[in-house]
């Protein structure tokens, strides 16, 4: 091959396309020291990077719950859940930690207590028979407020669910 020669092509790995941009979460298991994990969401795409990290990839729109903890040799120092919704390309995004470029943050929780409820609600959204990925933002928005505020939560209902789905449904 000499300079004048054109280079052949190269293979482009599926996330780098650049029509569908993927919001990227490192996942981290260490046993008894870091675990990053998702509770819920479809994953696009899944990258094993060795025997205790992964990253996983969402398109635009997809929602997921993201959960952080970590631990040293006194107790837990870390404790948090997010659910995000992956963004598209030029949309505004919140940052944070382990998930790139980073996505619209619907619901924030620290602390065991918290992250405990919020899985509780997961569960009951599950228990109808419903994924979590596809419930309405608003709730998970409602959720974060109302835990913030150290109030009880309403449950999400079928009827929500389904008022959701038909809005959804309309919306460009």
């Amino acid at each position: 091959m000499n300079d004048n020669e054109a280079l052949p092509p190269r293979a482009v790995p599926p996330s780098h396309r650049r029509d569908v941009v993927f919001t990227h979460v490192e996942l981290t298991w260490i046993e008894k020291r870091i675990e990053h994990w998702l509770r819920f969401g479809r994953r696009a795409e899944e990258k094993i990077l060795d025997r205790r990290r992964s990253i996983s990839s969402f398109a635009p729109g997809s929602i997921f719950g993201f959960v952080r903890w970590a631990s040293n040799d006194y107790g837990t120092v870390v404790s948090r859940m997010d659910i995000v919704r992956a963004v598209e390309l030029g949309q505004r995004y919140q940052t944070l930690p382990f998930v790139r470029p980073g996505g619209e943050i619907l619901l924030r929780v620290d602390s065991w207590p918290k992250v405990e409820r919020v899985l509780q609600a997961v569960d009951a959204i599950e228990a109808l028979a419903i994924d979590p990925a596809d419930a309405a933002p608003e709730y998970w928005r409602h959720l974060h407020n109302r835990l913030a505020a150290d109030h009880v939560p309403r449950a999400y209902t079928r009827e929500q669910h389904v008022a959701w789905l038909k809005r959804r449904s309309v919306t460009p």
